[in-house]
């Protein structure tokens, strides 16, 4: 999976229709975020910082729970922007996801086990087993 990884509001022009998920790597304002829904009406989740999650206001997340979009905490360890626009989530996160469904670990206990093997954010792992399927 690929996350287009987004700096400034600048960037907002190189958004393609065909997003499905973002990182905003600064704090949005509640009219970037429509902005960004509005530009990718393909898009299911935009993924942010947790410091900046906690000051999303209550009608942003209720907007997006209204276009079915989720919210998710997480960050981008190690991306480098300048070299590439996205970051890409690894074919191996998929493979151990498939292995520890296959030896029966219900979703939750897999995202918490692959949080911590990964540094990944439960929460985002737990998108990653919904869209996974």
């Amino acid at each position: 999976m690929r996350i287009r990884v987004i700096s400034s509001t600048e960037e907002f022009e190189t958004l393609k229709q065909s997003e499905n998920i973002v990182h905003l790597a600064f704090r949005p304002s509640n009219t970037d975020i429509f902005s960004i829904v509005t530009k990718c009406p393909k898009l299911k989740a935009i993924q942010i910082p947790p410091s900046y999650k906690k000051t999303i206001s209550k009608t942003t997340i209720q907007f997006l729970e209204m276009q079915g979009i989720k919210l998710l905490e997480g960050d981008v360890w190690g991306h480098r922007k300048d070299l590439n626009e996205y970051s890409e989530v690894s074919p191996n996160i998929y493979d151990r996801i498939n292995e520890l469904r296959q030896s029966g670990m219900n979703d939750s206990d897999i995202a918490e086990k692959m949080s911590r093997e990964t540094r990944l954010n439960s929460d985002f792992v737990s998108f990653l087993l919904t869209f996974n399927n």
